[in-house]
């Protein structure tokens, strides 16, 4: 004869699915963070200027903003005088940059003046890449440039607060993309033919892995009221190097001194 399924036994069993629903309510969150973490691409490692810059990748090409024009001297080549890459630079700005002549930085005193990054990097120099969860880390070899991009949903610091080289960044993820928006960067160049920004420039720069995971893109884009008209950018792609790390830069002022002898 089978045995009734009683009331107290249902009660229970209803309890104890309601406590694993509990459970499983507070672990949820967790999980998901810890789903969401485990999405996002790995970009650590050694990453080397690809020889290759041309096609972009238009997925990041098309979230440029509007009246943005890319500058195309990624890497070695630089632009001619008087070419600033179809930036429209304000008058004030232009007149200084007209003037300018290579030798004005070619001495004692300004050969290891590191630009800014927003010059620095594109240049032909390696990076690496450590990422964390509320860090991520850039070290460049180019003048030993190190970035720190918070990743713990802070802003930018007042306007009054030191600026550098570097700047501040601030980042984020848009799905499989890195943001990076940097401000309190000081005055340097932009383009290596007499051009600057002022340390008014803000600049946001997305990054996102090739499908394969060996090459990783950017389009780093940037805005000066002080300068420009309109707003410029870049496309970088870099090439990764398992097992590479970057050398320091050591900068030797007395280059300057040579460059002035060979003149």
């Amino acid at each position: 004869m089978s045995v009734p399924f009683s009331l107290a036994s249902a009660v229970l069993v209803l309890a104890s699915a309601l406590a694993a629903d509990v459970v499983a309510a507070e672990r949820a969150p967790e999980q998901v963070a810890e789903a969401k973490e485990k999405k996002r691409p790995d970009l650590s490692g050694y990453w080397e200027l690809s020889r290759k810059q041309h096609p972009p990748d238009p997925g990041l090409i098309a979230k440029l903003p509007p009246n943005t024009v890319i500058i195309d001297d990624t890497g070695a080549p630089e632009l001619p005088p008087g070419d600033y890459g179809g930036l429209k630079v304000k008058p004030a700005a232009l007149a200084a940059a007209r003037a300018w002549k290579p030798e004005d930085d070619m001495t004692l005193s300004k050969a290891c003046q590191p630009p800014s990054i927003v010059y620095a990097t594109q240049g032909p120099f390696p990076f690496e890449i450590h990422q964390g969860t509320d860090l991520i880390v850039f070290k460049y070899e180019y003048f030993d440039l190190v970035r720190v991009i918070f990743m713990d949903g802070r802003g930018h610091p007042p306007p009054e607060a030191p600026h550098s080289k570097t700047g501040h960044s601030i980042g984020y993820w848009d799905g499989d993309e890195l943001v990076v928006d940097t401000t309190h960067l000081s005055a340097a160049t932009i383009t290596n033919n007499g051009l600057n920004h002022s340390d008014k420039v803000h600049v946001v720069e997305r990054f996102k892995l090739s499908p394969d995971g060996k090459t990783l893109m950017s389009t780093m884009w940037f805005e000066d009221p002080e300068v420009l008209e309109n707003n410029g950018a870049r496309y970088i792609q870099w090439t990764k190097k398992p097992g590479e790390y970057v050398y320091p830069y050591e900068c030797d002022p007395t280059f300057g001194t040579f460059y002035s002898q060979v003149e």
